[in-house]
């Protein structure tokens, strides 16, 4: 087994190598996703999978999906690979460019961040997503999953390394730590002069653990207290779609609803139909929404809970500025929509919501690099440096200034 500060020093090596691949990354991807998809590959993903899965102890059948692989998964993870190997490079560019009075030029050129460490949790299609846009974006990857996942992670970090040595890449461009207890995800957060980027997926704990302890640089994300309100012009029967989509198509998910606000004007109207569509799911009701449907009572945090279960919680409000300012008190400023046809209640939510996704008559689960055409997505950023959103290429480069004169000394 390598240790942690061993795969670390490896992948800070890798660098120049990777850096000098360019034109072979896209190759490498291809056949990355193509070994993905063959029989024995799949074979030994999931056979791994369903051995995580059975030591898989005290989660529940919602957590243990995430943790699921089957074939028609791991295709699609094949499919978010080629998707980011035909996007435009992110490396390269010229941001901006102008010529000084003494003659120097000054370019301001995108350039990889260099090593990126991943710390993640029972998610093990992070893993193919991660290298994939690690890569494609010039940098190498150090990816820590969860114990829950490690089987299964394992098994396509193998299929990638294999990969990457057959296209002529270095193996060490992608790295999986080894050590599964606690002190590995410490010994990242504090890599300084090794990891240039540190991205925690997963819930609340390991978000926050990462926040507070990280002494390399550290991007938030993921965790989503996410809102659908229904202002009273909304149409009632495209309201009651989005919900259940947004709430049951795949509750396990950060941009799964954990809360539906409804106005006042329609609330004795659609309630009842909500509590309908809903069947198998709990409804946590405020104080206003009781009087009219009967549910479970909102306890004191139920609207500050990401459930990533059948469960959501329910209030009643006046108006679209009383849902505003709800959501501002109670969101992770991850994903919020309004259900409405009025245009001047639309462009108050959207003007002052202030979150990385604010939708109009659409579901919330849309916030996904895949979605958005990204390919796929390293996370899902709720803060606003210097990532916000779903995270793709573009959010794994940094700038440098390439400076060209003539002779010119500064006087």
């Amino acid at each position: 087994m390598r240790s942690t500060q061993e795969i670390l020093k490896s992948a800070k090596a890798a660098v120049p190598a990777l850096n000098a691949c360019g034109s072979k990354i896209n190759d490498a991807l291809i056949k990355i996703a193509d070994m993905l998809c063959e029989n024995s590959a799949v074979e030994a993903i999931l056979s791994a999978n369903a051995k995580d899965i059975e030591r898989a102890e005290g989660i529940s059948e919602v957590m243990k999906d995430r943790l699921r692989l089957d074939k028609k998964r791991i295709l699609g993870m094949a499919d978010g690979i080629r998707g980011v190997a035909a996007l435009p490079s992110p490396l390269g560019r010229v941001l901006d460019e102008n010529v000084r009075p003494n003659g120097l030029t000054v370019k301001k050129i995108s350039v990889s961040m260099g090593v990126v460490a991943i710390i993640y949790e029972s998610r093990p299609n992070v893993t193919s997503d991660a290298a994939a846009l690690a890569l494609k974006s010039g940098n190498v990857c150090i990816l820590r999953g969860g114990k829950e996942a490690y089987l299964t992670s394992a098994e396509i970090v193998k299929v990638i390394r294999r990969a990457l040595a057959l296209s002529g890449l270095p193996e060490d461009a992608v790295n999986l730590i080894e050590d599964t207890t606690r002190a590995s995800a410490t010994e990242l957060m504090r890599a300084n002069g090794y990891v240039d980027m540190l991205i925690p997926r997963g819930g609340a704990g390991l978000i926050r653990a990462c926040i507070e302890n990280a002494t390399v640089p550290c991007i938030q994300t993921g965790t989503g207290i996410c809102h659908v309100y229904v202002d009273g012009s909304a149409d009632i029967d495209m309201a009651l779609d989005i919900i259940e989509n947004a709430k049951t198509s795949r509750p396990s998910v950060c941009n799964a609803a954990e809360v539906c606000l409804v106005d006042s004007a329609v609330a004795e109207k659609f309630l009842p139909l909500l509590k309908e569509r809903l069947s198998k799911v709990e409804l946590r009701l405020d104080e206003k929404a009781q009087k009219i449907i009967d549910g479970v009572p909102a306890g004191e945090n139920d609207f500050d809970t990401e459930f990533l279960d059948y469960v959501l919680a329910v209030g009643v409000v006046d108006g679209v500025e009383e849902a505003v300012k709800h959501i501002a008190a109670h969101s992770t400023s991850h994903s919020e929509a309004i259900i409405a046809n009025d245009e001047k209640a639309q462009e108050i939510f959207t003007s002052c919501v202030d979150s990385a996704a604010v939708y109009v008559n659409a579901s919330t689960r849309f916030t996904d690099g895949g979605e958005f055409g990204f390919g796929c997505e390293m996370g899902i950023s709720t803060q606003k440096l210097h990532a916000r959103g779903p995270m793709g290429l573009p959010e794994l480069t940094t700038y440098k200034y390439v400076i060209t004169g003539n002779g010119q000394v500064r006087k």
